[in-house]
């Protein structure tokens, strides 16, 4: 058996939790082998937002009022989507997550996110100028516009919890917004800019950015197949392209597939998906634009990225596989192209992707509860880009012995 097969660590998941976890554990001097099917950041990783950002006080909740339900059931709600055939295997799940999302439980989850998301603007950095990756952020905000007094006056309730935290937000009159993106519409009542957030310009050339500095500090980026993980007697191992890789211990970060290889592991854990899609719009004349904006009525994001402008559509909640169904993106294209003068479609094809979400919109981070040398990172819901270098380094310390950043326990595997 060659010395190159064998490692310290197999990372399993070549997105930006997965890449994280890998570097930081290299930096902490451990042999890496970072292994997926693909190569880094062409998954979940590549189609979000491009978000890097604490500004997402509240998970993303399930309607708790009848009226906000029907609008989602009557296909009202842009943001929101749903396969009839879908929901009598999601039901368990969506009765968690429907009690996840009333007030007090959101305030709860709120409070214990925060210690990890006010730190991913400051993790991502740390991993960008080692990776030489810089070039693809901004720090110019995030700017959400509202049609509706409603929607607004939702947001508001936000302000007292950020002012909290020490964020920075400010609500905006139709003529500040514009002022800052002259070429929205005003088909907006009212706007409010989060000034912390920062983005990307590529998601995927982060991560690929990322996965390139622990190759050049002496990990390994291989192919391999998740789903054959096994352990021995010395740790654990995956069939590779080449042949076994070997490890002393194993990260599970496969994002929406973690559940396809802990179930052959004896592992029951609530983890659903929530898919989503994408599609690039190169501008019409010369419009720009600076920043992601949300329409939060409008259930989308539009944000400018390498390949154009993007835009990312609300929650489908759907067989992580099936055929896609890119409904929603018909429906934002359009409110879209009213606030903001999108041309042509560049994409052949709509881009679609599985957010992992377990019903309390925590991930899990730390040890498997019922395996040696076995750990955990994934179900990152909406904030996987996010807070990708933030957990890849929780888990570092934690597996490294030191003193985790901060307190791991909320993220157990273990309160499942």
């Amino acid at each position: 058996m060659s010395d190159t097969t064998t490692f310290d660590t197999i990372v399993l998941g070549g997105g930006m939790v997965g890449t994280s976890a890998a570097l930081h554990l290299a930096l902490r001097g451990r042999s890496v082998a970072l292994v997926d099917r693909r190569a880094p950041g062409e998954e979940t990783s590549h189609g979000n937002a491009g978000l890097v950002e604490r500004s997402s006080l509240y998970p993303v909740a399930f309607p708790r009022s009848l009226p906000a339900l029907a609008r989602v059931v009557l296909g009202r709600n842009p943001a929101a989507h749903f396969h009839w055939r879908a929901l009598p295997a999601l039901a368990p799940w969506l009765l968690a997550y429907w009690r996840a999302s009333a007030p007090e439980r959101l305030e709860e989850t709120a409070r214990i996110m925060h210690p990890l998301l006010a730190s991913t603007v400051e993790e991502h950095y740390a991993l960008a100028r080692r990776a030489g990756a810089e070039h693809f952020f901004r720090d110019n905000g995030w700017l959400k516009v509202y049609r509706s007094e409603a929607s607004l006056a939702g947001e508001r309730r936000e302000f007292p919890l950020a002012q909290g935290f020490g964020i920075d937000v400010r609500e905006l009159s139709v003529a500040e917004a514009l002022a800052l993106e002259p070429n929205l519409a005003p088909v907006f009542r009212g706007a409010v800019l989060w000034s912390d957030p920062h983005s990307v310009s590529d998601p995927g050339g982060v991560t690929k950015a990322y996965a390139a500095h622990l190759e050049a500090i002496g990990g390994k980026v291989l192919v391999g197949d998740a789903r054959t993980l096994a352990q021995g007697a010395e740790g654990w191992s995956v069939a590779g392209e080449a042949g076994p890789i070997r490890g002393r211990s194993a990260v599970v970060a496969l994002g929406p597939w973690s559940m396809d290889l802990l179930r052959l592991l004896g592992y029951r854990m609530p983890l659903a998906v929530k898919r989503g899609y994408h599609m690039h719009y190169r501008p019409e004349g010369n419009a720009g634009l600076t920043r992601p904006v949300l329409d939060e009525d409008g259930g989308y994001v539009i944000t400018p990225m390498r390949r154009g402008i993007r835009l990312t559509t609300g929650v489908e909640f759907a067989g992580r596989d099936v055929p896609k169904t890119p409904v929603q993106l018909a429906r934002t294209e359009v409110l879209a192209r009213g606030l903001f003068p999108l041309g042509a479609r560049v994409d052949p094809e709509p881009w679609m992707g599985a957010r992992p979400v377990f019903p309390d919109s925590r991930p899990v981070i730390g040890p498997a509860p019922r395996h040696a040398n076995l750990w955990f990172a994934f179900g990152h819901q909406h904030l996987g880009f996010t807070l990708g270098p933030a957990s890849g380094r929780l888990l570092a310390e934690m597996m490294s012995g030191e003193a985790p950043f901060v307190d791991a326990a909320p993220f157990s595997p273990a309160r499942f």
